[in-house]
């Protein structure tokens, strides 16, 4: 592939990321932005000194020349002062990875995940609403559960309460999953090339899974016998009989499969440590807090509760009275 190849893919990758979206450099940790991408240099700054500098693109060949001369693999500690930002950013190209155990910069057709992309550390301060969302209520509802019941010794909790955890722990993680794969869709536009976003809580990183389903029986069967395996040894064409049959043959699996690549967002990493910590200081702030809002969210809960403890609580027949 031609470095022209290369740059017009890099420019793509830069143009990609999200505007608040942080570089760290590998090995000095010191974090930048790509604020513009022009066709011969990018432009990055960084944020602490509000210092603008232009990558020129006659470097990012060069440094690409030489990884491709040491064996697709260069030291970082080789690099000349202040261009770490290069590998940094070359790293964003599918074909580049940086090692940061090892220290290197490589070039590979299969590049693992890059540490070097980072989502914004702090929040937008947004106003507070309330949001109209079947697991806002569900999730106000269990908090409040969990804070007055010892779910460590579940087996000394009465059966309604058991009742109660158990349908708001249903429900929390049915509303749940349905709103993390909203999210996952959103995020799939988002993030590209195994390049991990960081947030405060944890990670995510875009990879792959292959399916597959078996083609038309007829076109299966005629393949097989075509490659020398008789009809009757994969007669209702099992997939597991098909399996053993392709190991004896050089037929690939793409001739008697429906193959598809689907991409998917899934979980990288959580830091538990500062969702704790962060749940505490909501915990805290709302029983210190004389604001109407807290009065008015402590109240929310006490009515939600109410409610489906009236859902989920048994009456005997006999308590009902014909008036």
């Amino acid at each position: 592939m031609t470095f022209q190849s290369t740059w017009s893919n890099l420019l793509e990758e830069c143009e990609a990321l999200g505007d608040e979206a942080t570089l760290v450099t590998p090995l000095s940790k010191k974090p930048f932005h790509i604020v513009d991408v022009q066709e011969h240099r990018i432009v990055i700054e960084f944020p602490d000194s509000e210092e603008k500098r232009p990558l020129q693109r006659n470097q990012f060949e060069t440094l690409a020349r030489r990884i491709g001369d040491a064996a697709d693999t260069f030291d970082l500690e080789r690099l000349p002062p202040d261009a770490e930002p290069y590998a940094a950013v070359l790293s964003l190209h599918p074909r580049f990875e940086i090692d940061e155990r090892e220290g290197l910069i490589r070039e590979s057709e299969n590049p693992g995940p890059s540490q070097l992309v980072q989502a914004p550390e702090t929040e937008t301060e947004t106003e507070r609403t309330e949001p109209d969302l079947a697991i806002y209520a569900d999730a106000l509802l269990l908090t409040d559960a969990l804070e007055r019941h010892d779910v460590t010794n579940l087996s000394g909790q009465e059966t309604s309460t058991l009742v109660n955890l158990y349908t708001l722990l249903s429900d929390v993680q049915r509303n749940a999953d349905d709103l993390r794969q909203d999210v996952a869709d959103v995020l799939l536009e988002r993030v590209h090339h195994d390049q991990p976003i960081h947030a405060q809580f944890g990670s995510v990183q875009r990879t792959s899974r292959t399916y597959k389903s078996l083609r038309d029986e007829g076109e299966v069967l005629a393949t097989l016998e075509d490659a020398g395996i008789p009809r009757e040894r994969v007669t209702s064409v099992d997939s597991s009989k098909v399996d053993e049959a392709l190991e004896v043959t050089e037929l690939s699996p793409r001739e008697v499969y429906e193959i598809e690549d689907r991409e998917y967002v899934r979980k990288a990493d959580v830091d538990e440590e500062h969702k704790e910590t962060r749940l505490q200081g909501l915990k805290e702030q709302l029983a210190a807090s004389d604001e109407p809002e807290a009065a008015e969210l402590r109240e929310e809960i006490d009515d939600l509760e109410t409610r489906i403890e009236e859902l989920t609580e048994f009456s005997p027949a006999q308590e009902f009275h014909a008036e």
